[in-house]
């Protein structure tokens, strides 16, 4: 039995294969049903205890070699086998692709900018690593004032300075709220003011089902002459019977928020229950999904707004909650998971 597996291991080492056909004899010949790896395992069983010992060993090698050369040649006569039967029948078809789809939050985030671009909103953008002027201070977050405690931030150190006091805070923060880019916008331009800013903020939240480390926004702003809260009713409530239907019920609710004086937030009958309670609305019926006001004088003045003449409104909304309600989506973890089987549901929307 050991010079039969010496003679085939100097076959196997020997051999070239030419062509598709010979390789595939080689398979049938070695490591087929009735091929000599076979026969030769079935002249084992009755071998001696001993020499088990020796050729079991020397068995497995060989019928590794065997796969080995079978297998380091296989994948050069597949691809050219396939590449000649292109080359010679130019009537196979084209190799299929499969067509993606928008992620649901790129299709609510264009929805709730389409319905506000009728009402003569236009986009504006804004860095999302931001410093203290345009994330806080100027929106009327003094240094130490308790409001900054609302939301827990992100710092950046600045690599450039190194000589920073240890233990204090950096300049820079990933922005907590699209609200900077009102900031940037009122500084560089004149009212009139009618601009939507949608974008990725970051806030350092334990991630759940409700809660996310990062998460996307679309914010609001109209500054004129003779903007009133009326204004602001108005618009929104437009916006929630375009976006969820005429049927819709919505409320607004008294908040605080420190850029806004007075300032609301806005609940809508939930979407899914229909009212009768769930737990996406913790069984009260209602669900908030932004937050508003009108917009707080100190903040006009800081960016050189005269607020005495002008008035103005802003809200803000999370497009995670939005999409949420809109296709009944209870875990929000979903949405940055990249999970094919979660996103292939939204292939068949509009693009």
């Amino acid at each position: 039995m050991q010079s039969k597996i010496n003679q085939y291991t100097s076959e196997i080492e020997a051999f070239e294969p030419k062509s598709a056909e010979e390789l595939e004899q080689f398979r049938i010949k070695f490591l087929g049903t009735k091929g000599i790896i076979k026969d030769l395992f079935d002249e084992f069983k009755a071998v001696s205890p001993e020499q088990k010992r020796v050729l079991g060993k020397v068995l497995n090698q060989f019928k590794q070699l065997a796969e080995a050369k079978f297998n380091d040649n296989k994948d050069n006569f597949t691809g050219a086998a396939q590449d000649a039967a292109a080359s010679e029948d130019l009537t196979l078809p084209g190799e299929g692709f499969e067509i993606g789809g928008r992620h649901p939050l790129n299709l609510v985030r264009k929805e709730i900018v389409e319905i506000f671009k009728r009402l003569g909103f236009v986009l504006a953008e804004g860095p999302e690593i931001e410093d203290d002027w345009h994330n806080f201070s100027a929106l009327n977050f003094p240094e130490e004032h308790p409001a900054r405690d609302m939301q827990d931030t992100f710092f950046v150190e600045a690599s450039s300075n190194p000589e920073t006091e240890k233990g204090k805070k950096s300049e820079f923060a990933l922005r907590t709220h699209t609200s900077s880019v009102q900031v940037r916008l009122m500084e560089h331009g004149k009212p009139p003011f009618r601009a939507l800013m949608p974008g990725r903020v970051y806030r350092n939240e334990a991630i759940s089902a409700r809660a996310h480390c990062f998460f996307h926004q679309v914010e609001g702003l109209y500054v004129d002459e003779n903007v009133s809260f009326a204004d602001l009713k108005q618009t929104l409530y437009y916006f929630v019977q375009e976006l969820y239907g005429e049927g819709t019920k919505l409320r607004f609710r008294p908040s605080y928020f420190p850029f806004t004086e007075p300032s609301a937030e806005m609940d809508i009958s939930c979407t899914i229950c229909k009212g009768a309670g769930c737990q996406m609305c913790k069984y009260s019926g209602w669900v908030e999904i932004l937050g508003c006001g009108m917009i707080d004088p100190n903040v006009l003045d800081n960016v050189n707004i005269d607020s005495k003449k002008y008035t103005g409104f802003a809200f803000g909304m999370g497009i995670e909650r939005i999409t949420n309600l809109k296709y009944q989506i209870k875990d929000l973890r979903l949405f940055s998971e990249n999970d094919v089987r979660f996103l292939k549901q939204f292939q068949t929307e509009t693009i």
